[in-house]
C-alpha cells in the first residue's frame, strides 16, 4: 500500500484542474526591499534582464534614491495597482536620508504604476510619473509584453529629468500609413470595364437611330 500511495497522489494531481495563480497584496511581500532591487514575482524577466535592470536601479543610489521594481501576475480583488504600489513603497521604505521610488508592473493586465515618496515628488512630479507609466511604458507592455524594454524606457525618461534636463516626454506613436499603389485592383479593373461597355452602348444607342433615319430619309 505504501508503494501505491505516491502513484495515487500523482493520479489525483493530474485529474484536478490547475489552480489559478494566487492573487497578492502588499502584505504578501517581504518587509524589506530586495537586495537586487528587482522582485519578479510574475516570473516575466530573464535572469539577464533581472541583473541588467537591478544595476540600472542601483544607479539611483548615487542620487540618494532607493529605487525598486516589482512584477505581479494578479492582484487581490480589493487592491488596485495604484494602491498596491503606494503601500509597497511605504513597506519598503529605506533610510530616512534617501527617497523611495517603486515601479510596479501587473503582467496580467500589462499595466504599470510608478510611486514615489513626497520628498521625491518635488523632483519627479506625479504628472511625470503617471505619464511615464501610462504612456512611456504602455508602448512596450502592449507590444507583446516587453517588460524589460518598458522598464528601461521608464528609467531612461526619469534619469533624464533627474539630471536636470528637459523631459523627453512619451514616445511618439507612429501611425501605419497605407501605401498607395498605382496598380488597379481586380474590382477597379472590373468596374472600369463595366463603365467602358456602358459608354459604348450609349454611343451605339445614339448613333444607330441617327444613321437609320439618315438612310431612310433620302
Amino acid at each position: 500500500m505504501a508503494r501505491l500511495l505516491p502513484l495515487l497522489l500523482m493520479l489525483v494531481s493530474l485529474a484536478l484542474p490547475a489552480l489559478p495563480a494566487l492573487a497578492v497584496a502588499p502584505a504578501d511581500f517581504p518587509a524589506a526591499a530586495p537586495e537586487g532591487h528587482v522582485l519578479d514575482s510574475a516570473d516575466v524577466l530573464s535572469r539577464a534582464s533581472t541583473g541588467e535592470l537591478g544595476a540600472r536601479l542601483a544607479n539611483f543610489e548615487s542620487d540618494h534614491i532607493n529605487a525598486n521594481l516589482v512584477t505581479v501576475k494578479r492582484l487581490d480583488y480589493n487592491v488596485d495597482l495604484d494602491s498596491f504600489a503606494s503601500e509597497l513603497l511605504s513597506r519598503w521604505h529605506g533610510s530616512d536620508d534617501d527617497s523611495d521610488l517603486l515601479i510596479a508592473i501587473d503582467s496580467g493586465a500589462n499595466a504599470a504604476r510608478i510611486a514615489a515618496d513626497p520628498t521625491l515628488l518635488q523632483r519627479l512630479p506625479n504628472a511625470l510619473l503617471e505619464s511615464t507609466a501610462d504612456e512611456t511604458m504602455s508602448v512596450a507592455l502592449r507590444d507583446g509584453g516587453r517588460y524589460r524594454q518598458a522598464t528601461i524606457d521608464a528609467l531612461s525618461r526619469l534619469e533624464t529629468v533627474l539630471a536636470g534636463q528637459e523631459d523627453p516626454g512619451p514616445p511618439e506613436l507612429i501611425e501605419q500609413v497605407a501605401v498607395v499603389s498605382n496598380v488597379p485592383t481586380k474590382e477597379e479593373t472590373e468596374e472600369s470595364n463595366a463603365l467602358i461597355w456602358v459608354a459604348v452602348l450609349l454611343v451605339l444607342g445614339t448613333l444607330v437611330p441617327m444613321a437609320t433615319w439618315w438612310v431612310f430619309s433620302r
